[in-house]
């Protein structure tokens, strides 16, 4: 999609996101924010706002901020690059402003600040991490004091170097790490799903106020706390109703204790193939379908999609929404079309390294009566 017409005149930033997500997250952008896309690339989403503020913060598929101080497709992977990295870095920014936004963002520290950089490298460069960040601290060396503190947790002064073959992106941060990983997830489960894959999810099926939402297979609550999150941005402050249940009691105290701050919900220990629901009585049914090694080799993949999607149909009302992410597309397409869903949006993403789909379909408004 092209980039909406945009009056942001503020300087350019950039977030970080899974890959797969860069389109759901520029579109948040846009809609939220009324920002500016400048570019798109894997994992990453360049942006203009006309204000910088902490709506940035809030944004739902995005895991961090960040203020570009500068960005280059130039870079030769020789150690030539070390030089133009310190000559960037040095030269480029405007880093009074860039330390005056952040600060309208993050507090002016009181005492002695403290400061951390990040360098990440990927490709074949002749030269190591190490120097790229050597590099980095001869060009800042007239914005990091000697006197500062190096603090890695929580510094009050982030600046990041991302180096990905021939590109370099290089940015102060304006999140921390309760972006990422959201302040109300306080228990985690093996191969939890991610918070913003969650609320990717949530936005495929237009989370909102009064929504019923059913998650089948609701792990630690993931996906049902990231709905909520989304329905309470509206103005409409009524909440979704949320239900979900899982067959693994352990995984029902997690998201029992995880969905606890924000709103009582109905979580009960069942089979999600025998639901023990009225039908025809859910707005969206969405759900993380066992794929790859969260599933035993010698059970029968295909027969669980099939029952899942069935029971789903069962409980959706007609015209509602079923939103599964799987890496076995296959067979959850078979199993939507077995019940004559509408497809929609197909959304690739990453999810724990491999490649999976956000897959959403629209029930038919002309079922029989079942």
């Amino acid at each position: 999609m092209p980039p909406r017409h945009s009056t942001a005149t503020g300087p350019a930033c950039y977030a970080l996101t899974t890959p797969g997500l860069e389109g759901l997250a520029s579109a948040e952008i846009r809609d939220r924010l009324g920002g500016e896309i400048l570019k798109s690339t894997s994992g990453m989403v360049v942006f203009r706002v006309e204000d910088i503020d902490s709506r940035l913060l809030d944004l739902n598929t995005v895991e961090d901020v960040f203020l570009l101080a500068w960005g280059s497709n130039e870079l030769t992977r020789r150690a030539a690059d070390l030089e133009l990295i310190q000559r960037w870095t040095s030269i480029k920014p405007d880093w009074p402003e860039l330390l005056r936004l952040h600060h309208a963002i993050r507090p002016k520290p009181r005492g002695t600040p403290s400061y951390w950089l990040v360098v990440q490298q990927e490709g074949r460069q002749v030269y190591q991490r190490h120097s790229a960040r050597k590099s980095l601290i001869r060009g800042l060396d007239k914005v990091i004091h000697p006197r500062w503190k190096i603090q890695e947790e929580m510094a009050d002064l982030e600046i990041w170097l991302t180096i990905h073959e021939q590109q370099a992106v290089c940015g102060v941060r304006l999140s921390d790490r309760t972006m990422r990983h959201r302040t109300w997830k306080k228990e985690h489960r093996p191969a939890s799903l991610r918070p913003v894959v969650a609320a990717a999810m949530a936005r495929q099926i237009s989370a909102r106020p009064g929504l019923r939402i059913l998650d089948p297979m609701c792990g630690a609550g993931t996906v049902l706390a990231e709905s909520l999150r989304l329905a309470r941005q509206h103005r409409d402050k009524t909440d979704p109703v949320l239900v979900g249940g899982d067959i693994d009691n352990d995984a029902l105290q997690c998201a029992s204790i995880n969905l606890r701050s924000w709103t009582p919900s109905q979580l009960c220990l069942w089979d999600a193939r025998r639901l023990p629901l009225a039908s025809r009585s859910f707005d969206a049914v969405v759900c993380n379908l066992p794929f790859g090694k969260q599933y035993a080799a010698d059970q029968d993949l295909g027969a669980l999609y099939d029952a899942v999607a069935k029971e789903a149909d069962r409980v959706l009302y007609d015209g509602g929404v079923a939103c599964f992410l799987t890496s076995e597309t296959t067979l959850a397409r078979n199993a939507a079309a077995a019940n004559g869903w509408k497809a929609r949006e197909n959304v690739p993403v990453e999810v724990l390294g491999q490649r999976a789909s956000i897959l959403t379909w629209r029930v038919p408004t002309d079922r029989l009566d079942q």
